[in-house]
């Protein structure tokens, strides 16, 4: 594992967050695409497969694009660069010199330092797998250094201890520790089921360890844009259906 470059940052603005990010000359940070923002003079993007074909596939398939985009400083002096999300949200530093690594949501990443390594992780169980929607696929931050995740609406940090658990929908878990165990249960009573707008399957973490949560994943600020214009019409003509297989509003 490559030693990471140990970024300088700052987070700016309120319900849209953008990181501002310096690099010393020769450091590096590499983003996903479509996060970038704007850079200095002396800023150089790159982009690539970022280790050959099959790391590029792997990254599709746990949400990713199949480039990469390196930005390095190659001035003689420190440079400044910026990266956001697409949607309303926070940005949350992730120091993975504490953890070695992080879980994360396949569409939360945002950026992180040069010799952070960024690959898919599928989870444990078969039912998270089968069942856990936008929780199926995860993703892998393993380094020393920063990673940046982005998060809809308001973010909550909680820290779980030994054996505790927390029941989340599974479009609102956003990262958390690898101590923390994951997997999907299924919503107790036929009534739950039918009429109680949220889905089957909520995610089941148990402790130790933190977890982050948001209030606002992109998949439910989606369809709440969709269902004002007026084209969540022919999915709410499914009903109750509907409503069990993607989750309520």
């Amino acid at each position: 594992m490559n030693t990471a470059d140990q970024l300088d940052y700052q987070i700016v603005g309120d319900d849209f967050q953008a990181v501002v990010i310096t690099l010393d000359p020769g450091e590096a940070v590499r983003a996903e695409p479509g996060a970038f923002i704007w850079m200095e003079d002396g800023v150089e993007m790159s982009t690539t497969t970022g280790g050959g074909l099959m790391k590029g596939l792997k990254r599709k398939i746990a949400g990713e694009s199949f480039f990469v985009t390196s930005f390095t400083n190659e001035a003689h002096d420190r440079r400044d660069l910026s990266f956001a999300g697409s949607f309303p949200g926070k940005i949350i530093p992730m120091d993975l010199s504490k953890t070695g690594e992080m879980l994360c949501q396949r569409d939360s990443y945002l950026c992180s330092a040069g010799g952070v390594e960024v690959s898919m992780a599928f989870t444990k169980r078969l039912g998270a797998g089968m069942f856990g929607g936008e929780g199926f696929v995860l993703q892998r931050l393993r380094g020393d250094g920063l990673a940046f995740v982005h998060a809809g609406g308001f973010v909550t940090e909680r820290e779980l201890g030994a054996g505790e658990t927390l029941r989340v929908d599974t479009g609102c878990v956003v990262a958390f520790e690898p101590s923390i165990d994951y997997d999907i249960s299924m919503i107790k009573g036929v009534r739950s089921k039918l009429f109680g707008g949220e889905g089957l399957f909520q995610a089941l973490l148990r402790g130790p360890g933190k977890v982050w949560l948001q209030s606002s994943p992109l998949s439910r600020f989606a369809r709440r844009i969709m269902a004002a214009s007026g084209q969540g019409e022919a999915r709410r003509g499914f009903g109750v259906l509907g409503d069990m297989i993607g989750g309520g509003e």
